[in-house]
């Protein structure tokens, strides 16, 4: 063996080589990936490898037994030249599927012609089934005469063509055809044609050819069920092919022709019913009757040949193979039921869809009313929303000599701007004052619209209509301008009108002395700093505290936790000045303004203001707060990780592989009755006696689960840097007794449980790899768990009978599996359309009414380039 020399000699013949090899993409593309050793190991192969004949000599051979004559010295050698095509076809059907793609297009080419060769070729052999068939029908075989038979064979169209030198309708032809058939040629000549397919040229060529498809069509009449299963399988192929299925209904009536059937598909659904002993053919041909409905795009025609079958009698045939026992023909019944169309049910799907339809446009006409309404009502709002406060202004000046109440003093202050009109969603107005009436306005002007008509005055609120008043302009040379209001009034009843119309929302009467105390309290506003919402909050706040604006102060700056709890800490955190209030307070101060003018709130925020290092003191008082609190949450997690779970651990005696222990209940034995828990617990119990409670070494799995080491690290992190942030405020105010204490005591105590978490961490890192997995991907909430989750299965495996079974038992389950699995044969098939669909049934991905029990399934492309 030499090794392979990098020259461009070496890259043509590697190319030469792979194109020979007539390779599908995926095969060449992992062809291309082989390193040049692999490679030149090819090229030496395929050099080394000889063609045993040309294809001209298999040709040359075939013709002689077609071409065979009358002689006596003939007759006597036929039998042996039969039994010679036998193996020339073996040979043939073997270089087709090994030797290179020239040999194949070799054997296609116009000077050869070997699918002609072959196709007649298998006409020749099949020429005595079908005479046999008319026998059976029409008589035997020895009471027809000569001119009988030469006219039944000229009735064939395919059959009908024009070979000389061949006379088929002769008694010595047909015993000759009977003999072929007899010695299996007809299934040798469909396992070449299979081979030809495989090729794209000779696939073109089959699909071409005028009488291919017909003549493997009429092999179905072979008495072999491989024969029959084998053209089920090609037929199915060529369907799913563009243009394949006009072929194969095409060729389903020449066989009706031929056969003498009165309704197409007849003879297979004969077969199919009678071969119930073979079931490859029973997969293959239920196989083919779904891909032939199911795989035309035209929806009439699909239905149509579905009822095709079912007058043949396949819908109560089906029924009665739900018990079979095969599980591949229950897969294929289950498609060819998936793909049915159910009519009667579509009808009344496209029905209900009519229903819901017309529903939905009414939904979506009231939806546009709704809209329109909306757009109106959002329209009009404003102008209602002005009147409503000049009503309310009215009511109050009007109210004010009621109250009899002394003028308020001036106030220095300039007054405070007008309040700005309601927002969009302000309620209506309320009902008028008993004693008085409402108005309703003709539209959303007042009587400037139309000089000279006068409000009308109702007792009751009445519903507002819809509509857009018309502009002033608008109204002259209307109907509106020659109505008379007041006498039509007159004339009709409208206090029966207004009890029958009145709206719902009907306001109390106004109350005056309400009006007083709302008066009196607008007019005692003061001046605000802070926006409303904010000082609203702060008022809360406050109120929480329970204390004067000099005592919290006083605490912030003593550091006083006794009057400071952490809560209101954190609340008065939200509260420290922005940039922005500290200008405002202090232009408000350089203005010499008095501070009694000042809201409660306001004067308390300037307070917060002057205290000094606001926001370093609560940030220092807040982490004083929570400090004990937060060591006691620590310490005993970070003990629960280092010395508890993680030290026990690893001082195992025996040890697994701790994230596969949670597969010891998944793994079942042979009978699906025991566990490898199971196993694992006899095993103990029998042998290692003193790892029986192994358990009792562990303490704190339960609690070390449940720590989060993220959280830990990060809580400490946190009490550094606030550590950090009491020592730089104890180095700004060194007489404070308050930090001096916490430093002193504290200090010590944070070392220890950073400590503390820097060797809960490495314990945890050092147990996780030592078992074999990563720390960064296993945290204890990971870890932990697994052991905990195994013990307590272990505890509960111990009280159970099963556990104790025997090591006998085991060894023998163990062979009779391995037994079992010698008896089993595994069979390599090609990976081709033809095994495809073989494993994968054909399931349209269309509108078809599916069945209660259908599963999805992957859908097999139409496509013209197939390998069978």
């Amino acid at each position: 063996h030499k090794t392979h020399p990098l020259t461009h000699q070496f890259i043509c013949d590697h190319l030469q080589t792979r194109n020979s090899m007539n390779l599908p993409p995926d095969k060449v593309n992992l062809l291309c990936q082989y390193d040049n050793e692999k490679k030149w190991e090819l090229v030496c192969d395929q050099e080394r490898f000889q063609v045993k004949n040309p294809p001209s000599a298999y040709i040359q051979k075939l013709k002689s037994v077609l071409e065979q004559g009358g002689g006596r010295k003939v007759q006597i050698y036929f039998k042996r030249r039969v039994q010679e095509s036998t193996q020339v076809l073996r040979e043939l059907e073997i270089s087709l599927r090994t030797n290179h793609i020239g040999w194949a297009e070799e054997f296609l080419n116009e000077e050869n012609k070997g699918l002609d060769v072959l196709v007649d070729y298998l006409s020749f052999a099949q020429r005595a089934v079908t005479y046999d068939m008319d026998s059976s029908d029409n008589g035997s075989f020895d009471e027809k005469s000569v001119e009988d038979l030469t006219n039944s064979a000229t009735n064939s169209p395919t059959h009908n063509s024009p070979r000389s030198g061949r006379p088929f309708t002769t008694r010595k032809a047909l015993r000759y055809s009977r003999l072929l058939s007899q010695k299996n040629h007809l299934h040798l000549c469909i396992m070449c044609l299979r081979a030809i397919m495989n090729y794209q040229l000779g696939f073109n060529q089959v699909m071409a050819h005028p009488n291919c498809v017909n003549e493997i069509t009429l092999s179905l009449n072979n008495k072999n069920a491989r024969t029959k299963a084998l053209v089920l399988e090609l037929l199915a192929a060529v369907c799913l092919v563009r243009g394949g299925h006009e072929m194969i209904i095409a060729a389903f009536n020449n066989f009706k022709e031929v056969c003498g059937e009165k309704n197409r598909f007849e003879k297979l659904m004969e077969y199919f019913r009678n071969d119930d002993i073979n079931i490859d053919f029973m997969v293959a041909c239920m196989q083919f009757i779904n891909i032939v409905v199911h795989s035309v795009e035209n929806m009439n025609f699909r239905v149509y040949l579905q009822y095709e079958f079912t007058q043949l009698g396949l819908d109560s045939y089906l029924e009665k193979l739900t018990v079979t026992e095969s599980e591949r023909l229950q897969v294929q019944i289950q498609a060819y039921l998936d793909n049915v169309f159910d009519v009667g049910a579509m009808l009344e799907d496209a029905e209900a869809k009519n229903t819901i339809m017309e529903h939905l446009e009414e939904q979506q006409e009231q939806n546009t009313q709704v809209h329109i309404y909306l757009s109106v009502y959002f329209g009009i709002m404003p102008h209602y929303a002005h009147h409503i406060y000049l009503y309310n202004s009215t009511i109050e000046i009007k109210a004010s000599p009621v109250t009899q109440s002394p003028p308020p003093p001036p106030v220095p202050a300039p007054p405070p701007p007008p309040p700005p009109p309601p927002p969009m969603s302000v309620a209506p107005p309320p009902s008028p004052v008993p004693g008085r009436t409402g108005t309703v306005k003709t539209g959303e002007r007042n009587d400037d619209s139309v000089k000279g008509k006068k409000p009308i005055k109702t007792k009751y609120r009445m519903p507002l209509l819809n509509w857009q008043a018309l502009m002033e302009e608008q109204v002259a040379g209307t109907v509106f301008t020659e109505l008379d209001d007041e006498s039509v009034l007159g004339e009709l009843n409208m206090d029966v009108f207004e009890e029958l119309f009145k709206s719902k929302a009907q306001s109390a009467p106004v109350d005056f002395g309400t009006l007083k105390v709302k008066v009196a309290h607008k007019a005692s506003s003061k001046i605000a700093l802070l926006e409303p919402n904010r000082a609203k909050n702060l008022a809360i706040t406050l109120r929480k505290g329970g204390m004067s604006t000099a005592q919290i102060c006083t605490a912030i700056q003593t550091y006083n936790l006794d009057l400071l709890n952490s809560d209101f800490l954190e609340l008065l955190e939200r509260f420290i000045p922005s940039d922005y209030e500290l200008r405002l307070i202090e232009k408000y101060e350089r203005e010499g303004r008095p501070l009694l003018e000042l809201s409660e709130e306001d004067r308390f925020m300037v307070a917060f203001s002057k205290i000094p290092r606001l926001a370093q003191r609560i940030s220092t008082l807040t982490f004083m707060g929570n400090f004990s609190e937060s060591i006691l949450l620590l310490k005993p997690v970070s003990k629960y990780i280092s010395k508890d779970a993680s030290v026990q651990l690893k001082s195992l005696r025996h040890r697994s592989c701790c994230l596969k222990l949670g597969l010891l209940l998944d793994m079942k034995s042979t009978d699906r009755k025991l566990t490898l828990l199971h196993f694992i617990v006899s095993i103990i119990q029998e042998k290692y006696p003193q790892l029986h409670n192994f358990h009792t070494e562990l303490h704190c799995l339960d609690k070390a689960a449940l720590v989060s080491q993220d959280s830990i690290l990060a809580d400490v992190r946190s009490l550094e840097k606030g550590m950090e942030v009491v020592r730089r405020e104890y180095f700004q105010q060194k007489d404070s007794a308050v930090l001096t204490n916490f430093m002193s005591s504290n200090g010590s105590l944070l070392d220890s449980v950073v400590k503390d978490s820097k060797t809960a961490e490495e314990v945890f890192h050092s147990v996780v790899e030592y078992f074999g997995e990563d720390p960064k991907s296993t945290p204890p909430s990971v870890f932990f768990p697994v052991f905990a989750r195994f013990i307590k299965a272990y505890k509960v495996m111990k009280l159970l009978p099963s556990a104790h079974i025997t090591s006998a038992y085991i060894i023998l389950e163990i062979r009779d599996k391995n037994h079992n699995d010698k008896q089993k044969k595994i069979i390599l098939h090609q990976v081709s359309l033809r095994n495809y669909l073989r494993n994968q049934p054909y399931i349209r991905a269309d509108g078809a009414r599916r069945s209660a029990k259908w599963k999805p399934a992957q859908q097999l492309p139409v496509s013209s380039d197939i390998s069978l």
